[in-house]
């Protein structure tokens, strides 16, 4: 009876180059450098607006406080999160819109975030909702009723929108570890909001939260994002889902636990907010061309 034939070695959990280029050691100060000094293409367009919107518990709130915290140099809280041992419920009833900070400048950056309710099944924001966010008809502090979308006789509710009053790039944040877990009624309603956001010419994009709960290697090493295997596979995951194509997803690490801002998470958080400002800004462009 001959020797036993050894396992094959299981395939290499990275790749041999980074598949997206980034320089930790020099991009830092140069994305800073360029969202400090960004300005929209349009005056009459300030501040770009860019909508937050996916499932309960995926980090729209805590990636607002993570680019805050980014931009500002310190650990923020303006944007009340949940915890993520306690989020299978929305913690955002209102729609809230945030500005954000400009010290160097004296003044705000020339785009806001609006944070709305999470999507549930049960209790969460409906479509139709979100929908009217992207027209430009709710106004800040709508309280979300998950039993009564907003109507023309609300308060809160703008008739005549113009440019300035819609939403110009709409984010979904999606969770990299439980990607694969959620309800297809949900992913059917993000790609209804997706679609009638296509139908209205706002681009979009996927911020991908917890890619260091997804990834072992990149929870001991934040670096190794873009030559993980893993990380790789949860993007295309969410792009087949949204039908979002793979480069307009950015993988980034929220701020959760830390007490201090980190370079390595601040440059994945100030990279998706410059091609966030970016795709906003052609929108607007392109709007007032036509």
């Amino acid at each position: 009876m001959g020797p036993k034939a050894s396992s094959p070695p299981p395939p290499p959990r990275v790749y041999d180059r980074p598949w997206r280029s980034i320089n930790w050691s020099e991009d830092g100060q140069n994305l800073l450098t360029t969202v400090t000094d960004f300005q929209p293409g349009n005056a009459e367009v300030n501040p770009l607006r860019i909508l937050l919107h996916g499932p309960v518990g995926a980090g729209k709130s805590s990636f607002f406080n993570s680019v805050n915290n980014a931009l500002q140099g310190r650990i923020s809280t303006r944007a009340l999160a949940n915890s993520s041992l306690n989020s299978d419920k929305t913690f955002t009833l209102e729609c809230k819109i945030y500005k954000v900070k400009n010290d160097r400048a004296g003044s705000f950056f020339p785009f806001t975030f609006t944070d709305i309710a999470g999507m549930d099944k049960q209790i969460g924001i409906k479509t139709e909702d979100i929908i009217q966010l992207l027209k430009g008809h709710i106004s800040d502090g709508y309280i979300f009723n998950p039993l009564k979308p907003i109507t023309e006789e609300d308060t809160k509710y703008k008739k005549n929108p113009i440019l300035k009053d819609r939403i110009h790039c709409l984010v979904a944040v999606l969770p990299a570890d439980t990607v694969s877990l959620i309800d297809e009624e949900m992913i059917r309603q993000m790609k209804e909001v997706r679609e009638k956001a296509r139908d209205l010419g706002i681009p979009q994009v996927i911020i991908m939260t917890k890619v260091d709960e997804a990834c072992p290697l990149v929870k001991d090493n934040l670096e190794k994002i873009y030559t993980s295997k893993k990380i790789k596979q949860k993007m295309e995951e969410c792009s087949i889902k949204l039908g979002v194509p793979v480069n307009c997803i950015y993988p980034v690490k929220n701020y959760h636990e830390e007490n201090t801002t980190d370079t390595t998470v601040d440059i994945l958080i100030l990279d998706a907010l410059k091609n966030i400002l970016n795709f906003a800004n052609d929108y607007v462009e392109d709007q007032v061309d036509s």
